[in-house]
C-alpha cells in the first residue's frame, strides 16, 4: 500500500476528521459530494477576512490592492493547474453547474438555431442535462443521448453514429459521480471536432483525481468545482478557448463586466471580467489557491495511485458480501464505489452506517436517467480521498455486515 509521505500526517491536516459521531470516530466516505478542507485552506479563509477583507479591482487603497492581488493569483494558479494557455481563459464561477449554464445560455443562445443537435450521455449529472434541455426548448434544438453498456461505459460506436453536421455541442462528464467511470474524452473530443462541434467537459468529479491538461485535450470548454478539490464551496471555474469566449455575449449584467455605461448603450469589459458581474466570492477564490497548492504538494500521481489502491481494496472486500452488486464496473474508474444489496433499501443502509460514524451517500446522485437505465432507484456510494485509510474501509465492511444482519 502506498504511503506518502505518511497518511497519518496527511490526516492531521484535516481538522474535521477528529469529529466524533454518535460516540464513533468519523469515517468520511462522501468525497464525491464534497471533499474536506485542509487547515491551510481554512487559515487562508480566515486570514482574508481578518487581515485584508476588501472589494477588488476598483479600489486603490492597500487592502483593496492586496485582495485584488490574491484574487488574481488564484486565477494564474488555476491556469497552471489545468494548463490553460492564458489566464484570461479562466472564468471564476460559483461551481460546475454555473459554468455549464454560462455556456448554454451564452454560447448556446447566440450560436445555436432550430434543428441543431446537442449530444450528452446517459451518465450525466442533472447539471449537464437540464441546462441543455432548457436551451433546446427555447431554440428548437434536439438533445441526443449516448447510450451505455451494463458496466457503465459509453457505447462509442453509437456516439460516432450520432455525429453529423447538425451536431453543434457535445457535453459529457469526464468522470461519472455515480459510477466512477472515466470516459474516453480525448477520443470524444477528436470525433466531435471532425464534424465542427464544440465540446464541453464536466470535470467536477475528475478534477481531484486526474491530471488536467486542456491544451493536450484540445477541449473547448472545461467546468469544475473547487469544493471537490479540497477547496471552498461556492467557487468553480469555466475554462474556455479565448476565441470562443471573446465571441460570446455576457451571461449576467452588472458591475465589473462593463467598460462604459450610458442610458443609451453599454460596452462590455475584456476577458475574463466580461463574465464576472458583481462582487465575486472573493474569500473562497483566494483560499482556492491553497487547495491547489496542497494537491500539487502531495502530487497528483501519488494521490491517484493511493486512491486506486483504496478502490481496489474496497471493491474486493464488498464482493465478499452476499447479495451485494457493484453498480459501475468500467475498466477505468476514479475512486467511487456504488452498490446495491438485495432486499435492502439504500437509505436504510446509510442510516445504520451513520450510526457507526460512517458517512456515505445514497440515492440517485442527481443522475435519475442513469438509474432508470440501470433499472434501479439508487445506490449506496462510498467515495474515497487521499486522507482515507484501509482501516476505515474495514469499518465500512463491518458496518455493511451489521446492516445485512439487521435488514437482510
Amino acid at each position: 500500500m502506498t504511503n506518502f509521505p505518511d497518511i497519518a500526517s496527511i490526516r492531521k491536516d484535516f481538522p474535521i476528521l477528529n469529529e466524533v459521531i454518535g460516540g464513533k470516530q468519523l469515517v468520511y466516505f462522501d468525497n464525491a459530494a464534497t471533499t474536506q478542507k485542509p487547515r491551510i485552506v481554512l487559515d487562508a479563509l480566515s486570514g482574508y477576512y481578518e487581515h485584508y477583507n476588501a472589494n477588488i479591482h476598483r479600489g486603490i487603497h492597500h487592502l483593496a490592492e492586496k485582495a485584488t492581488g490574491a484574487f488574481e493569483d488564484t486565477r494564474r494558479r488555476m491556469q497552471k493547474f489545468i494548463n490553460a494557455p492564458l489566464s484570461e481563459e479562466v472564468i471564476f464561477t460559483y461551481g460546475t453547474t454555473d459554468s455549464i449554464n454560462l455556456v448554454a445560455q451564452s454560447y448556446g443562445r447566440k450560436f445555436l438555431k432550430e434543428g441543431d443537435e446537442i449530444i450528452i450521455s446517459t451518465m450525466e449529472h442533472h447539471s449537464n442535462i437540464v441546462p441543455w434541455q432548457m436551451l433546446c426548448e427555447e431554440k428548437g434544438c434536439v438533445l441526443r443521448v449516448i447510450p451505455i453498456n451494463d458496466e457503465g461505459e459509453l457505447l462509442m460506436d453509437e456516439y460516432e453514429k450520432m455525429l453529423s453536421g447538425k451536431t453543434k455541442i457535445v457535453s459529457v462528464v469526464h468522470a461519472s459521480n455515480a459510477l466512477g467511470t472515466i470516459n474516453p474524452v480525448s477520443d470524444i473530443i477528436k470525433k466531435a471536432h471532425k464534424v465542427g462541434a464544440k465540446v464541453l467537459l464536466d470535470g467536477a468529479q475528475a478534477s481531484s483525481h486526474l491530471f488536467l491538461d486542456v491544451q493536450a485535450l484540445d477541449v473547448d470548454f472545461y467546468a469544475l468545482s473547487l469544493h471537490k478539490i479540497y477547496g471552498p464551496t461556492g467557487m468553480g471555474i469555466l475554462y474556455g478557448k479565448k476565441e470562443l469566449l471573446d465571441a460570446m455575449p455576457p451571461y449576467r449584467g452588472g458591475g465589473e463586466m462593463i467598460k462604459e455605461v450610458t442610458f443609451e448603450k453599454t460596452t462590455y469589459n475584456e476577458l475574463p471580467y466580461k463574465f464576472e458581474a458583481g462582487t465575486p466570492n472573493i474569500a473562497d477564490v483566494v483560499a482556492a489557491k491553497y487547495a491547489l497548492d496542497y494537491v500539487d504538494t502531495l502530487g497528483k500521481d501519488n494521490i491517484a495511485k493511493y486512491e486506486s489502491e483504496l478502490l481496489k481494496y474496497a471493491t474486493d472486500a464488498v464482493r465478499e458480501i452476499p447479495g451485494l452488486k457493484i453498480i459501475g464496473q468500467a475498466k477505468d474508474k476514479v475512486s467511487v464505489l456504488s452498490f446495491v444489496i438485495e432486499g435492502m433499501h439504500h437509505q436504510d443502509i446509510a442510516v445504520i452506517l451513520d450510526n457507526q460514524g460512517i458517512a456515505v451517500r445514497t440515492g440517485h446522485h442527481c443522475t435519475q436517467p442513469l438509474m432508470s437505465r440501470l433499472g434501479i432507484l439508487g445506490t449506496t456510494r462510498a467515495s474515497f480521498a487521499v486522507y482515507n485509510t484501509i482501516e476505515e474501509i474495514d469499518s465500512l465492511i463491518k458496518g455493511l455486515h451489521k446492516a445485512k444482519k439487521m435488514l437482510g
